[in-house]
């Protein structure tokens, strides 16, 4: 017998759930080095404006998409498919999400491991009177070992596995109220902490002065394709989220806060770790290592920074976790509400699937290092196999999602659903948000996708 499905038990519950699931590394490791790669405040700059015609857009027709199937992604987004007199094959926005989510969550995972690995160096002191070039190191001693990125990458999976088998207000709803609220209050601590005793000047002018010169086809498309993998339009996780909605809360308006918070969290962490890069004469284009590399150098030589450095990592690992508990949860709904698993069933068989395709990803880093499986491609010839997997999610599924969604809801929700949800907003803005979600949304991510596939 298929599982009843749930509902969040409130506004406040489902905005930390879904704030929780946007706000992750793609936040606070994704977002910094993507800055520094991409010309600091112009990446900035169309970065805003992408979360705010593109992805706030898609984010509002992805929730009511969710909200209006009430059942897993995938019977949801071809029930509803039907209800409209569309084909039901239009059911393939719910499996592009739920694979998307699962298959991130098999490197996601690894990643979040070794945050945690950081988090305990930093806390135990092991930075403090380390070399720079030491403390830069430290990150390819880690990586090295497949064990070492095997615990990590283990605790993070099981500590996930166990919230998601609570069940939707028991443990993911329970959880986001505890870790978001810890989270931000960190957050916010090491804001203030930069503010005052980092190059705060320099890392604010780094990231807000805008050099047109450096607004490239690249910088536009890494900023659009940074809104989505940010805040997770097209991982499926919101439309999950959607679906447990209750009647009385308001899409438009909660779709806003979750976009805008994920983006403020996004700029904060970047005037956290910019001015204390440039406090201590480091470089801010370093890459995906920007935090394993840098930060380390930074914490190893500054007053109290075992305390600062295990704040950050801890803050870190939350942002992970939060994220992590999402992106399972559309996979163990379809298991549960499609195959009759019960939720700790679901949670198991999706989570340890997970886990065990993530060993992949872990040895990505050691002994598969030089082992790149689609390398007769020329677009994946240096691609490990977690590079692969990131690459076609983040890149092609998400994107290609996002497009769907946008234009199934869009051009054929009935009007009456969609004016529904907007019966307390000003038609304006209705207006407004249905042409964005019909034309200049799905256009620029279509001109991204392209660009990807023609690359």
């Amino acid at each position: 017998m298929a599982a009843a499905h749930e509902q969040w038990s409130s506004r406040w519950g489902f905005l930390m759930a879904a704030i929780g699931g946007a706000v992750g590394l793609g936040n606070i490791w994704r977002f910094p080095y993507m800055t520094g790669e991409n010309g600091g405040g112009a990446f900035v700059m169309i970065y805003i404006g992408a979360v705010i015609l593109v992805a706030i857009p898609i984010l509002i027709a992805e929730l009511q998409l969710g909200k209006r199937g009430h059942k897993d992604i995938v019977s949801g987004t071809r029930n509803v498919a039907v209800a409209a007199g569309k084909t039901k094959y239009w059911g393939i926005i719910g499996w592009l999400g739920m694979l998307a989510a699962f298959f991130v969550l098999t490197y996601y995972s690894v990643i979040a491991g070794e945050v945690i690995d950081y988090f305990f160096q930093t806390g135990t002191g092991s930075f403090v009177g380390m070399s720079p070039a030491e403390a830069r190191a430290q990150v390819d001693v880690i990586e090295a070992s497949p064990w070492r990125m095997m615990i990590g990458h283990t605790v993070i999976m099981a500590i996930t596995i166990a919230i998601v088998s609570r069940g939707i207000q028991g443990g993911i709803e329970k959880a986001a109220k505890i870790l978001m609220p810890a989270f931000f209050v960190m957050l916010m601590g090491m804001f203030f902490y930069s503010m005052v005793v980092a190059d705060f000047g320099r890392g604010w002018d780094y990231m807000f002065t805008v050099d047109f010169s450096k607004v490239t086809p690249k910088v536009v498309l890494s900023a659009i394709g940074q809104a989505f993998f940010s805040i997770g339009i097209g991982f499926g996780y919101m439309l999950a989220f959607g679906s447990y909605l209750t009647e009385d809360i308001s899409i438009p308006k909660t779709a806003v806060i979750i976009s805008l918070a994920d983006a403020g969290v996004a700029l904060i962490a970047g005037l956290i770790i910019f001015p204390l890069v440039f406090s201590y004469g480091l470089e801010p284009g370093e890459g995906p290592d920007l935090i394993f590399r840098i930060l380390p150098i930074v914490f190893s030589q500054m007053n109290f920074g075992a305390i600062v450095g295990s704040v950050f990592f801890l803050l870190l690992t939350f942002a992970a976790l939060s994220s992590a508990i999402a992106i399972l949860q559309p996979a163990v709904s379809y298991l549960e509400e499609s195959w009759g698993f019960g939720v700790k069933g679901a949670s198991l068989a999706a989570g340890g699937l997970a886990w065990f395709l993530g060993i992949g990803s872990v040895l990505s880093f050691n002994l598969w290092k030089g082992y790149y499986p689609l390398s007769y491609f020329e677009t994946f010839a240096d691609s490990t196999v977690m590079g692969v997997i990131d690459f076609i999610t983040a890149n092609y599924m998400m994107l290609f999602g996002g497009i769907l969604i946008s234009v199934f809801v869009g051009w054929s929700f009935k009007s009456d659903w969609v004016k529904s949800e907007f019966k307390d907003m000003n038609p304006v803005l209705f207006t407004i948000w249905l042409w964005l979600a019909r034309i200049f949304a799905p256009a620029a991510v279509a001109i991204a996708l392209y660009v990807q596939l023609s690359a």
